[in-house]
Parts: structure tokens; sequence; C-alpha cells
């Protein structure tokens, strides 16, 4: 089966290049190739790729980088290093685009991504923001390493009592070295277990905080729905933590 997905995907790649020799939009075409994508990770370039995150984030991103890696000499340069280095896409793609392209079940792992990901990361540090903050009004010069009450104050538990169950959840040896991947893995169960330790409104709360932070920050999405969307997630997530 994995052989059977890695031939799909090579010649997915193919037709890529072929979509885009013959002239049509690239990022059209590149969105449609990840619509049909089936590997979940691969080693490619001399590196490991990970798309799908716990077999339920996508990390639309790291795909369209192996992508545009297999055809960058068919995409303009500065759209290239626009969508690598800053996850843009040219002015002129629609937006509302994005979800069609993706397909149903892309699309909202890509939402699983944003929020687990993308939004909690934004929420860590918009908590630690604050506490450097009341940290240098109390008289302190110098800032410190938040790391641990940052995790307090969003999960009620350190870094290392969380890190260590998220280890054992998943068979591996305790260490704090992380790859990229793994750190990504980690964000992403970190999400999953605050939406099923706290309440309805301070799930809300909290993921405002980091939506405030990353609108703060101006940093860019490929879409403009996410926030009506996340409803939904957040009411799946209550239904399965009432039904428990």
């Amino acid at each position: 089966m994995i052989g059977h997905d890695k031939t799909m995907n090579t010649n997915s790649i193919e037709t890529l290049r072929v979509h885009l020799e013959k002239g049509e939009y690239w990022p059209v075409a590149l969105l449609q190739t990840m619509a049909n994508w089936s590997i979940p990770g691969e080693e490619c370039h001399g590196r490991r790729f990970v798309y799908l995150i716990q077999g339920e984030a996508f990390d639309w991103l790291a795909l369209a980088e192996r992508l545009v890696l297999s055809c960058e000499d068919l995409i303009p340069s500065s759209d290239r290093d626009n969508l690598l280095f800053d996850g843009v896409l040219p002015d002129d793609f629609d937006r509302e685009q994005f979800k069609d392209l993706l397909g149903i079940d892309k699309y909202r792992a890509y939402l699983n991504y944003y929020y687990g990901i993308v939004v909690e990361e934004a929420l860590h540090l918009a908590v630690e923001l604050d506490l450097n903050k009341r940290f240098v009004s109390n008289g302190h010069q110098y800032s410190r390493d938040f790391t641990n009450d940052i995790f307090k104050r969003i999960y009620s538990l350190g870094y290392v009592d969380l890190l260590t169950q998220f280890r054992e959840i998943n068979e591996k040896p305790f260490t704090t070295e992380m790859h990229i991947s793994e750190l990504k893995e980690f964000t992403y169960w970190l999400f999953k277990y605050r939406i099923m330790n706290s309440d309805k409104a301070r799930t809300a709360s909290d993921t405002k905080k980091g939506l405030d932070q990353l609108m703060m920050m101006k940093a860019p999405t490929p879409t403009d729905s996410e926030d009506s969307d996340f409803v939904q997630i957040v009411a799946m997530q209550s239904e399965r933590r009432t039904k428990k």
C-alpha cells in the first residue's frame, strides 16, 4: 500500500509539472495536487517531511515546500520565496478557492493544524508576553525563561510533566530534545489536552487570545474562513468530552 501511495504521489508530481508547463496558474495546480496527496510523511531532498501530524493535522506548508522543490523551475522565484518563507500565496489568488481546491477532508485537517499548532503557538507567545510585561513592571531589568509558567498558566501543569505524559503516550523515552516535526506533534497534543481538560468558556477565551496575537502579528492565512469554522471544532470536541 505504501509503495502504491508513493507511485501515486510520484505521478501527482509529474502531473503537476505538466499542468505548470501548460501555463496553469500555479497555486491552483499546487492545491489540486495536495488534494490528491496520500503519503503522511517521507524522506525527500535529504530531509524528513511530515505532512499529517497525528493522523489529523495537515501541514500544508510542509507539503507545499516538498512540491515546490520538485518544480521550482516552473514557479516564479518571488512567488516561491513568498510561499516558502512567509506562507503567502499571490495577492491575485482567490482565497475563497483554498477550501474548495483542497477538498473537505484536507481542509478539515488543515483547520486542525491551524488551530492545533499555529494558534496554540500564538497562545504560548501571548501568555509569554503577558508574563514578561508583568515581570518587567515589577522592577526586573532582564527577562527569563517563562516556559514552565506558560504551561502552568494554560494547562495547569508544568512543561516537564506534560512532556513526560506525551512521551509515555507515544511510548518514547524521555528527552527534552525534539525535531521540528516532533515539536509540532507535541504542540498539537497540547491543543487536544487543553480542549479536553478546559471548560468551553476557557477554551474559547484562550483560543481567542491566540487568534488576537496572530492578528497583532499580521500573520498570513490562505483563507479568511478559519474563525467561523473553529466553532464547529470546539463543539465537536466538547461533545466527545461530554459523552466520555
